[in-house]
């Protein structure tokens, strides 16, 4: 049965910004400052350019392809099903871990000490829940957690830039080119939530007009943010950001505002829980398409005659997300997570790279631009992420190797 086509242009921006604006923003700038020093700004630059280079690669897919499942499908079209494998399998492993972080972040923020695995996992549970309830509803519930998000953000803005002419903020570290590239490669997941609205093909009304709109919607929306944040840490905190485990907060406190820090806390509460039900909703798609194929257990395919959504994969997800947040922390959650993302993208520049010129909206050079980054940023991983990404991605290739072999 195929799912239903209910999401407006309006439903994926927000779905979009929903996965963007996540934990990230409230986290990242720390070790991003630490590596990049003054050069930080050039590597937001670096990440956003990477990131528009890859999303058109996904909306000028997306446009021919229409479907559940983004670059698992799009490359199984384009570049044949082995390499559609490895960039569905990629994107599960990766960001499957990523969500297991969005819910320890969120934790983070809103749980008393002690408490924090306990409200990870009920957090994972109820949003697995919305995804089962009907994809309008995942929906709705998105744009209420990015309003709430964006609204958060405004206050530390308008508080720091305001406050600004009278910080003192420490100098930050000279940047080097390596150090910068680091950077880029911390911020650039800051940007990939852009691909939760064409891995929801299947579901976007009119998706060859809505999805381009849509991708470019959110990643410019995005940036600004990104922007705006960036340099509000620069100018009040400097150096010292770097050494910060909450840095926004720390925002509101050097400018004399310690008493809006609970608005911080309870807005990064809601980005989290924004990105996680972005993203559980993004890999139960590429889930059900990829077990379409028998790529995954066919049990899977099973969409609720109902609901019209694939509940089988959304629990499946739910469970193995659990079972990170008991094993894992945050650091190895985002380490593993990394690989995968940018060995997707990798493989969505090939696809597009391939497509015929009926097909093509924008030119072959940005897919060109857009593969080198994601070499050139994954390269600037830490080791022990990249082994264990490589290994996890050789084991799924082995599965389907097997499976072959048997089914033949």
């Amino acid at each position: 049965m195929p799912l239903a086509r209910r999401l407006t242009l309006g439903d994926a921006t927000a779905l979009g910004l929903g996965s963007m604006i996540g934990a990230g923003v409230f986290s990242v700038w720390a070790p991003a400052v630490g590596v990049a020093g003054n050069g930080l700004l050039i590597a937001l630059v670096i990440a956003a350019i990477v990131a528009y280079c890859n999303a058109t690669a996904s909306a000028q897919l997306a446009a021919v392809h229409p479907v559940a499942g983004g670059t698992y499908a799009y490359a199984r079209a384009e570049i044949g099903p082995w390499w559609g494998f490895i960039a569905g399998w990629s994107f599960v492993i990766g960001k499957i871990a990523s969500c297991a972080a969005m819910a320890m972040t969120f934790a983070a923020y809103a749980a008393p000490a002690g408490w924090q695995t306990p409200v990870a996992i009920t957090a994972v549970g109820a949003l697995a829940t919305v995804n089962c309830l009907g994809v309008t509803r995942t929906a709705l519930a998105t744009r209420i957690l990015v309003v709430c998000s964006l609204l958060g953000l405004a206050v530390v803005v308008a508080v720091g830039l305001g406050a600004a002419s009278a910080s003192t903020p420490s100098p930050l570290p000279d940047a080097t080119a390596y150090g910068v590239l680091q950077g880029a490669g911390l911020l650039f997941f800051a940007f990939a939530g852009y691909a939760r609205i064409a891995t929801m093909g299947e579901e976007v009304v009119d998706p060859a007009r809505t999805i381009p709109r849509a991708i470019a919607l959110a990643l410019g929306g995005a940036v600004v943010v990104y922007l705006l944040v960036a340099v509000t840490v620069v100018v009040t905190l400097g150096s010292d950001a770097a050494l910060s485990s909450a840095p926004l907060a720390d925002v509101l406190s050097s400018t004399g505002w310690a008493a809006l820090t609970p608005v911080v806390r309870i807005t990064a509460a809601a980005a989290s829980l924004g990105a996680l039900l972005a993203l559980l909703t993004g890999i139960g798609r590429t889930t059900l398409a990829m077990a379409r194929e028998k790529d995954l257990p066919s049990f899977l395919a099973k969409v609720d005659d109902r609901r019209q959504v694939p509940r089988r994969a959304e629990i499946m997800i739910a469970v193995i997300v659990v079972a990170i947040v008991l094993v894992a922390d945050v650091r190895d959650a985002i380490g593993f997570s990394s690989f995968g993302v940018l060995l997707y993208y990798l493989i969505a520049n090939a696809a597009a790279f391939r497509q015929r010129a009926s097909a093509r909206r924008y030119p072959r050079a940005l897919q060109v631009v857009g593969a080198l980054g994601c070499l050139l940023l994954v390269n600037t991983l830490p080791v022990l992420a990249s082994i264990v990404g490589t290994a996890v991605v050789l084991i799924g290739v082995l599965y389907r190797a097997i499976r072959l072999r048997i089914t033949s």
